[in-house]
């Protein structure tokens, strides 16, 4: 059973003619994208069709192909959004904020990132196996920019002694790697503990664990 909401001749002319989305098409292309991240996880970007992200959006086909044209514009948006989920906290990290906290904060939210959002992790690792052939472009500039810039804030830090010197893009990668196991070795995490980090006791340990390390690390005074 479907339940399109499709917008009208007139919408759908003025939508087209407008960089401007409607409130229909920003929720329709979101239940597309939940649709296409259950369908991508499942069968892989060569094993999924578009009829099958269709249905389990509730959508026609029709209606599905006009927010987007392809299967492969869908699965970049699911990609696309996903990096943007994840870098938003990384963007939020303040120079002017005392460094335990913001990167402490950085760690505990990209934790939470992995547990609350498993799926998205596991589908961007599958495609940057492959060699990224969706997303080479992004990676090679927007993400490139963004860690170079962030890499900079760290070495300001280490230049006012609040850090101890450290390669700040090789921490950031240990940060990346160390949160993001949770999610993309989800099934060795509950085979070894016999739960995932969606146990609160679990996650509060993985958290105190993986942020008390680093930090330990990387603070002065505590060599």
């Amino acid at each position: 059973m479907t339940y399109d909401t499709v917008p009208d001749s007139n919408d759908l002319a003025r939508a087209r003619g407008s960089k401007k989305r409607t409130r229909i098409q920003v929720e329709n292309e979101e239940r597309i994208l939940d649709a296409a991240l259950e369908v991508f996880s499942r069968y892989g970007f060569r094993g999924a069709t578009v009829d099958q992200i269709a249905e389990r959006a509730g959508m026609s086909k029709p209606n599905l192909l006009y927010y987007f044209r392809r299967k492969h514009d869908i699965y970049t948006a699911v990609l696309t959004r996903t990096l943007d989920m994840w870098l938003a906290p990384f963007r939020d990290m303040a120079e002017e904020g005392d460094p335990e906290t913001e990167l402490s904060g950085y760690i505990r939210q990209k934790l939470e990132q992995s547990r609350d959002f498993p799926l998205e992790s596991r589908l961007f690792i599958g495609e940057v196996l492959q060699g990224a052939p969706h997303l080479d472009g992004v990676l090679k500039t927007d993400l490139k920019s963004l860690v170079a810039e962030k890499a900079e804030v760290i070495r300001r830090w280490i230049k006012a002694g609040r850090l101890i010197d450290v390669d700040p893009v090789h921490l950031i990668f240990m940060i990346w790697a160390t949160t993001q196991h949770y999610a993309d070795f989800d099934v060795q995490v509950r085979s070894v503990l016999g739960c995932g980090i969606d146990d609160p006791a679990t996650f509060r340990a993985a958290s105190d664990t993986v942020i008390g390390v680093l930090m330990r690390g990387i603070l002065p005074g505590n060599r």
